[in-house]
């Protein structure tokens, strides 16, 4: 699959942001949003949960360990963190070049009565290629929710609608599943990429010391 330009990216965003503008957005998920609860993500071996990708096939926290992993949790209809966060992160894998290859890169809905397996294959669509979209039942969703740490409740909005109100950052976990750190909603490309190589290395790093 051709790579989209970084150009392509930000076009992709603003169209997505186009999408929606829901009255409030700055206290539902906008910096005005939550953050994770405060407690440390579960290592990803020993969360328990089975979603489906944006292909159909069932995948769990087994299917990241092995490869360092971004995670993060938002919906479709979101009307700017969520495209802006993905258009980040496509930046930050063209940044990486080759060695984005190395990574698991998941975006998982927080939205499952909208973001089924076709919509999420078409919206991670206007990405980097490398992203993955994984959906599921309202249970299994709040329970991976659960396992990062994170946090997120339907809003409902003017005229019967409803928006998600979800935790905006990236989390970061190294090859054998452990959690490195996360990176924040609108966070700089130059502190994010180092810290992405953080996780990437962190195996070495313990190693040596």
């Amino acid at each position: 699959m051709e790579r989209r330009s970084v150009l392509g990216y930000g076009a992709a965003a603003l169209g997505a942001l186009g999408l929606a503008l829901f009255v409030g957005w700055w206290q539902v998920d906008g910096p005005g949003g939550p953050e994770p609860d405060g407690r440390r993500p579960l290592p990803l071996t020993a969360m328990e949960f089975d979603l489906t990708d944006h292909q159909g096939r069932p995948v769990g926290p087994d299917t990241l360990v092995g490869s360092p992993t971004l995670i993060f949790f938002g919906f479709t209809y979101c009307p700017d963190v969520c495209p802006t966060t993905l258009a980040d992160i496509s930046g930050w894998l063209d940044a990486l070049g080759e060695d984005a290859e190395q990574l698991n890169v998941v975006f998982i809905t927080v939205d499952p009565e909208r973001d089924n397996v076709e919509a999420m294959a078409e919206y991670i669509g206007y990405f980097h290629p490398a992203i993955r979209g994984w959906t599921g039942t309202e249970q299994q969703i709040a329970l991976a929710v659960e396992g990062f740490r994170a946090t997120y409740e339907k809003v409902q909005t003017d005229g019967g609608d409803y928006t998600m109100n979800h935790t905006a950052s990236v989390f970061l976990f190294d090859a054998e599943g452990r959690f490195v750190t996360t990176i924040d909603y609108h966070e700089p490309r130059d502190f994010a990429v180092p810290k992405i190589r953080r996780a990437m290395n962190e195996e070495k790093t313990e190693g040596a010391t």
